[in-house]
């Protein structure tokens, strides 16, 4: 799996481009870790993605940094898949939707899918967080970085007119490693004008809320 031989362009546009299939899939099939930033997240998004992503890199690592909001139909499942109390959960194998969601929750408990909630924390930044950015790493350290879209999912139902930028370490290692630095200082709750809390933390703090509009697929 390389990143570097994948024919990558600067820029993926809706009106000309297909950005799932000809950025996101080559990009989630080569790499061993995915970073993303993003403003909402569904169950469905999620679950899409994480087992799309792990069935054809077994052992890869998710991180993803959202914001606090959730829709309501989700957010009740996403407290039990995240938890650390793992007896909160009862599956039944023989239910499709029950046995991803034993995936998911496996993948967790395994430190593979690990989910973070940013929240504004100033009065200069006293909305919701939207940073849009995500980063590819492979095995050989080579790191494809993007911005731009807030839906990224395998599955196509999001149909947002979007445009990201794409940077990559061997043509632009400067950009890449700014991407790198922001995601890492979120991560580390290092971040001015943001908190950034554990899942666990923000749902027994009472910090995750219904979201009033619907939410974008990640």
């Amino acid at each position: 799996m390389e990143l570097r031989n994948l024919k990558l362009k600067e820029q993926y546009r809706s009106d000309r481009d297909d950005i799932i299939s000809e950025f996101l899939i080559p990009c989630l099939n080569n790499c061993i870790q995915y970073d993303r930033t993003v403003e909402f997240v569904t169950l469905r998004g999620l679950t899409t993605l994480s087992l799309g992503f792990h069935n054809s890199t077994p052992n890869a690592r998710i991180r993803i940094i959202t914001g606090h909001q959730f829709d309501i139909s989700d957010l009740d499942m996403m407290e039990k898949l995240f938890s650390r109390n793992s007896n909160r959960l009862n599956f039944n194998p023989e239910i499709i939707r029950d046995l991803k969601l034993e995936q998911i929750r496996r993948l967790v408990l395994d430190g593979n899918l690990i989910f973070k909630i940013a929240i504004p924390s100033s009065e200069e930044v006293n909305g919701s967080f939207s940073e849009k950015m995500g980063i590819f790493r492979d095995a050989n350290g080579d790191t494809v970085a993007f911005s731009g879209t807030s839906s990224i999912m395998l599955a196509r139902q999001s149909k947002n007119f979007e445009s990201i930028d794409v940077f990559t370490s061997w043509n632009d290692k400067s950009r890449v490693e700014t991407k790198i630095d922001d995601f890492e200082k979120l991560w580390t709750n290092e971040t001015n004008s943001v908190k950034v809390f554990d899942f666990d933390y923000a749902d027994k703090h009472n910090l995750l809320k219904y979201s009033s509009d619907w939410a974008i697929s990640l």
